[in-house]
């Protein structure tokens, strides 16, 4: 069990952290939030697949074709902790080398946004005070790490709960 968790672990934190630094070299210098964002979870999405397959591998291969809910779904959350824990490095690898001024980006992006869309000055002040605090908090790299981490973490959480359902029943795309 500790070798499929391992292996597919590291393959979604591979592919997650890869398609994360594919996703910021092609925005170039103006980051686009808004569809940075819909590219980045549908990017995790796509590694945290591996989850599913993680979970048949362990069935087919090493427990003869049958699989626990309980068990299948510890299998996806230790794969979802390990890729989350390598695009939690990724993240910080490149907010320190390439985007320490992120967060006053995204600052800048909300506040715009908000204005853009009508928003009274008094509702924009507030929103803008808020910032400033999640802005002081980014600052502290723990803090950091462990909001990038709950970034991934709920969506492989589902990936896992939807897939330990589907593979325990063994009849559900059989080995042979």
């Amino acid at each position: 069990m500790k070798k499929v968790i391992i292996t597919y672990g590291l393959i979604a934190g591979a592919i997650v952290t890869a398609l994360m630094y594919i996703n910021f070299s092609l925005s170039g210098e103006e980051m686009d939030f808004d569809l940075g964002e819909i590219l980045g979870y549908l990017t995790m999405i796509i590694s945290l697949s591996t989850i599913f397959f993680g979970i048949k591998t362990f069935r087919d291969k090493h427990n003869e074709g049958i699989v626990s809910f309980g068990k299948a779904f510890r299998i996806g959350l230790f794969i979802t902790l390990i890729a989350a824990c390598m695009y939690a490095i990724g993240w910080e690898v490149y907010y320190q080398t390439s985007a320490s001024d992120f967060m006053t980006k995204y600052t800048a992006h909300y506040i715009e946004k908000l204005e853009s869309s009508g928003a009274s000055a008094e509702e924009i002040e507030q929103k803008a005070q808020e910032m400033k605090v999640m802005q002081e908090y980014y600052a502290n790299p723990f803090i950091r790490f462990a909001w990038t981490i709950m970034e991934i973490f709920p969506i492989g959480l589902v990936i896992s709960l939807v897939s330990a359902a589907i593979l325990r029943k063994k009849e559900v795309l059989p080995a042979h």
